[in-house]
């Protein structure tokens, strides 16, 4: 089973106009209780490319520095999943759910 919070090589092609494209590194953060059930999870991408967007966080990741790309999170048939590539460390998984909060929430 997918769990929240690993880190996943995902097939995100094809993409559209400015969507993120290609096979990358994707942070899974949907809940384990969906994961369970739906053939479906919500993803975070990640990129190496740095952009000073509030909607971006910094992380490391496997020796790499990069970005979770929450204003592109998507949700993604578990076919487009290649491989695991491992689990967040805990502050980026607490740091990203804050983001995404803070990034959709009603004001």
């Amino acid at each position: 089973m997918v769990k929240r919070f690993e880190v996943w090589n995902i097939e995100l092609n094809p993409a559209k106009g400015s969507e993120i494209n290609k096979k990358r590194p994707c942070l899974v953060v949907s809940p384990n209780e969906t994961n369970k059930f739906l053939n479906t999870v919500v993803i975070v991408p990640m990129t190496r490319t740095i952009k000073p967007y509030p909607t971006r966080l910094n992380c490391h990741f496997k020796g790499k520095d990069g970005q979770l790309v929450v204003d592109q999170i998507r949700c993604v048939d578990k076919t487009r999943l290649i491989e695991k590539l491992g689990t967040m460390d805990v502050s980026t998984c607490k740091d990203i759910s804050t983001l995404i909060i803070e990034t959709f929430k009603y004001q």
